[in-house]
């Protein structure tokens, strides 16, 4: 016997549960939503982002062709082909198909922020999503999912999943200190990732996950993750996650974080650790160093240093850029007249960092950026050398917005069994899903384009395989 009953049951009141459960509802099916947030504005990474939709960079109206290339060239192409095909061709369907639920967007004049949410986030420091567009947004999916027969019930947290031979067919949950069965013809897992983990954090991604900011919602633990992998599911690898630098006064500041991002300081300059060495390349940009510095044995350790003239320049290149928002919230800025002064100020050994300073700008100066230990990219982020004073630091540290890698899908979002073939009745979209982000560089697609197409797919694919 069953507690509740519906066509779909789904794990997660994001973008990726949201659309696939209005979409659900559009096809003829009920949707239930299991959502573990209790709050009729709950907190997720969706309503707390800042609610660009693009795809690697790209307006995610650009040809399909150009969002492949675009997706390949982040992954040097090594992201599943099967899903960037979904992914590429139907993102312009996505937009069509918000617009026509009343979702309105706004532009600036960066190529990839051509689709914002509407209205827009501040251009500040901190968190600013009450009434804004991703919350709004949210909002009306809810009532839309209420309006075809369907529900989202909070307080909700999944614990397993209910097989019936070969077949997915339900979720039990613990509500209110009990235990109910939610029984369907099949399950979507979107709850998003395993960032508020730390066990998973630690086993996968970071050697000390208490020293990551949480930099979204840290609301989703992994229940869909270990679900699945509790029945056979496919799992990719686990070791990448979607995040920037942050100023390290984020770890006690809630006015620095989410925002701004400091990546483009780094980028531009050199990130050297607690001995004043560089320890990564700056070039690949702020995903990926933000990667590298979780991954370190002390990511509380390190330090951008730069210069004035990247401080006005770069600086204030973001979309909510460091200089001022960083120091208008209250973050650390070190200046000083000369490095061994600045090298004083930050705690960091004098003559080995003047020495990771020289060695950066002769080689900046020479164009021989490849004869650095480690060596330094350009061909995404220019480096400038670090000669205009006063020179500058920010303590820095990683902030984890989601992980990236999770449950194999095929191009339906079906989820994948350990022999690749489909397990019966078990859908997935989002964060929760891997192979269309991580790898080596680390890949990013864009959470909130990939949970939405994912999510519209995975309704249509459950019609299309049991109704």
């Amino acid at each position: 016997m069953s507690d509740i009953e519906a066509d779909v049951i789904v794990v997660g009141g994001g973008m990726a549960g949201s659309v696939a459960a209005v979409r659900a509802g559009e096809l003829g099916l009920s949707a239930c939503v299991l959502e573990r947030g209790v709050d009729t504005h709950y907190p997720c990474n969706t309503r707390w982002s800042g609610g660009v939709l693009h795809i690697a960079y790209k307006d995610i109206l650009s040809e399909k062709n150009q969002l492949l290339a675009a997706m390949d060239a982040a992954s040097n192409g090594t992201t599943d082909q099967a899903q960037a095909l979904t992914v590429a061709s139907q993102a312009r369907r996505f937009i069509d198909w918000l617009r026509s639920h009343d979702t309105t967007f706004v532009q600036t004049d960066v190529e990839w922020q051509q689709l914002i949410l509407e209205p827009m986030r501040n251009i500040r420091g901190g968190l600013d999503w009450k009434d804004r567009g991703p919350d709004r947004l949210l909002t009306r999916l809810s009532e839309a999912i209420a309006r075809r027969n369907g529900q989202v019930t909070l307080g909700t947290r999944a614990r397993s999943l209910i097989m019936e031979g070969d077949h997915c067919i339900g979720v039990k949950a613990d509500v209110d200190a009990k235990t109910l069965t939610y029984i369907g013809r099949s399950v979507i897992l979107a709850d998003g990732g395993f960032q508020a983990n730390l066990e998973l954090l630690g086993q996968h991604i970071a050697l000390k996950p208490e020293s990551i900011k949480q930099r979204g919602a840290a609301t989703s633990f992994g229940d869909c993750l270990t679900m699945a992998e509790a029945i056979g599911a496919r799992i990719t690898a686990l070791d990448k996650f979607y995040g920037h630098l942050l100023c390290r006064d984020a770890m006690t500041n809630d006015h620095v974080w989410p925002y701004p991002e400091v990546d483009v300081l780094a980028s531009s300059g050199i990130l050297v650790d607690q001995r004043g060495q560089r320890f990564t390349d700056e070039g690949r940009g702020g995903i990926a160093m933000a990667n590298e510095l979780a991954k370190s044995d002390n990511p509380l350790g390190a330090t951008i240093v730069f210069d004035t003239a990247i401080w006005n320049g770069p600086g204030r290149s973001a979309r909510i850029p460091a200089n001022p928002a960083m120091t208008d919230a209250g973050g650390t800025l070190i200046a000083a007249d000369s490095i061994e002064e600045l090298a004083s100020l930050a705690g960091l050994p004098a003559a080995k960092l003047a020495e990771s300073v020289e060695s950066y700008n002769t080689a900046v100066a020479k164009g021989n950026l490849k004869s650095l230990s480690p060596s330094r990219t350009t061909d995404k982020h220019l480096a400038m050398p670090i000669i205009v004073p006063p020179y500058l630091a920010i303590p820095t540290c990683a902030g984890i917005t989601y992980t990236m890698g999770g449950v194999s899908v095929d191009s339906g979002s079906r989820v994948l069994s350990n022999d690749k073939t489909t397990i019966q009745g078990l859908y997935a979209a989002g964060a929760v899903t891997g192979g269309l982000e991580g790898g080596h560089n680390p890949t990013y697609v864009g959470g909130l384009a990939k949970a939405g197409i994912q999510g519209l797919i995975a309704a249509e694919t459950i019609a299309a395989d049991h109704f």
